[in-house]
């Protein structure tokens, strides 16, 4: 079973955890997530759609993320998230931390903090192996494609996350 640690509203640790979607975060109490943008030095970006199976958003489309689990710090969340998602190692990438962003759900038990990372890395799509229960297919996508699937409502978090494309 995935546990996950509880923040203050500070971003702090409190000692205590939560069960992985057992969504029991009190006003002010919040759990962490990050979100990893890979830009290929030619200036595109690779995005994931994920599958039609996910009881959120099926068929939409994100950049690799996920939870920070209890004890784990955020960049080695990000670099393990990216690399079962993808196959991509980015832990020696140009690029790294770019900001945080949160949401409170007032009511649903589901406050949480976002630790956005950008890596730079070139790769070929050769090396992408993607994680057959997450991702339905993937994409080289240029900003203009990004901003496009965006416009449709059927890009995750793009208004959140934007600056760093």
């Amino acid at each position: 079973m995935e546990f996950w640690d509880i923040y203050d509203k500070n971003k702090q640790r409190t000692g205590r955890t939560m069960k992985r979607n057992d969504w029991c975060l009190k006003d002010d109490e919040y759990h962490l997530t990050v979100l990893g943008v890979i830009a290929r030095p030619d200036g595109k970006y690779l995005i994931t759609q994920r599958v039609m199976t996910k009881s959120w958003a099926p068929g939409w489309w994100e950049v690799s993320g996920g939870a920070v689990q209890a004890g784990e710090e955020s960049k080695d969340a990000v670099i393990r998230e990216v690399k079962e998602e993808t196959g991509l190692d980015v832990s020696d990438c140009e690029g790294g931390y770019a900001f945080t962003y949160h949401r409170e759900n007032p009511g649903e038990g589901d406050n949480y903090f976002v630790d956005v990372y950008r890596f730079v890395k070139d790769f070929d799509e050769s090396e992408l192996d993607l994680q057959q229960e997450e991702t339905a297919g993937y994409k080289i996508a240029d900003l203009e494609e990004i901003q496009e699937l965006a416009q449709q409502g059927i890009f995750l978090h793009y208004d959140s996350i934007k600056q760093v494309f």
